[in-house]
């Protein structure tokens, strides 16, 4: 006789309830094969389980001692089974995020995988900043398994990408500056003569690109002076006196000493999209429940349409 799975549910009933008869009633089976499964069970290990008495049954020192390790044994077996389950449905496994440092600013990202940890508690989830350029590289390498953008990219190829939002940028000035003061919005055109801070292309393009393309459209090129790596470099540049700079709006959340944040008038009115992108035909339920929580919460986000 092999041991079973099923034979264990049945030995472990019978040592519950001190009785065979009362534990085949319990399992829905009749006392004589449920007496002979116990038996050739014995006969398997070698060793006395039960001592039989006129009432009942007794677990031998042997018994105690299978009896532990049967309902370890079942025990596993089982959470095997509904681990199996769990990852099935996307509630136990590893999730990778990449986020660009300015998103980190945005409500959505922070809420989002917060929200995200409290509903899925089984899956192991980790974030690493990622500057855009390399963004794109790990997500098809599998180095990370989904990823937040800025900049709208056109290597798509492999890749599904959702827009989640479209946000304004603001003017980022010293505190001493002549405009910094109020509160109604600024046309870019008033900072033509200032020297623009700007977030080095080669790290955030989405960002650079925008604030060029509005100035050229308010009708001046704009002077640059100093890139920096990151966009919380740039505002400390800002609150320095070296220049001003064009950020997303979401930036403002960082209350950096020495900066102040003015909205922008139009036209043109310069805007950063965030994007969430994962590879495409991306099996993990995981994934997909990440994506779609993140889609979700993007749409609430969105002004009800009139």
């Amino acid at each position: 006789m092999t041991i079973e799975m099923r034979h264990l549910r049945h030995f472990i009933a019978v040592a519950e309830e001190g009785h065979i008869t009362r534990a085949a009633e319990r399992l829905g089976t009749q006392q004589p094969p449920l007496s002979q499964r116990i038996r050739a069970m014995e006969a398997e290990v070698g060793v006395q389980l039960l001592h039989r008495r006129p009432r009942g049954v007794e677990l031998t020192a042997a018994g105690r001692v299978f009896l532990a390790n049967a309902r370890v044994t079942l025990a596993r077996y089982e959470e095997t089974f509904e681990s199996t389950r769990r990852a099935a449905r996307g509630e136990e496994g590893r999730l990778v995020i990449g986020v660009p440092p300015t998103a980190l600013f945005h409500p959505l990202v922070p809420d989002s995988v917060r929200s995200f940890r409290e509903t899925f508690p089984g899956v192991s989830l980790s974030m690493e900043e990622l500057l855009s350029t390399s963004t794109i590289e790990r997500l098809r390498k599998e180095q990370i398994d989904v990823a937040f953008l800025r900049t709208p990219t056109r290597e798509t190829h492999g890749l599904l990408v959702h827009l989640l939002l479209v946000e304004p940028m603001l003017a980022a000035l010293p505190a001493g500056h002549q405009h910094a003061q109020g509160n109604a919005p600024l046309a870019l055109k008033a900072l033509a003569d200032e020297t623009f801070v700007v977030y080095a292309r080669e790290h955030g393009p989405a960002i650079y690109d925008a604030t060029i393309a509005a100035c050229l459209q308010a009708g001046f090129s704009p002077r640059l002076g100093q890139e920096a790596p990151r966009v919380v470099s740039a505002l400390s540049l800002v609150a320095a006196g070296l220049g001003v700079s064009i950020v997303p709006a979401s930036m403002q959340h960082m209350a950096m000493l020495g900066v102040v944040y003015r909205p922008l008038k139009g036209p043109p009115r310069p805007t950063s999209s965030l994007q969430i992108a994962c590879r495409r035909g991306e099996m993990s339920p995981v994934v997909r429940n990440f994506i779609s929580l993140v889609r979700k919460a993007a749409r609430s986000l969105q002004p009800p349409s009139r």
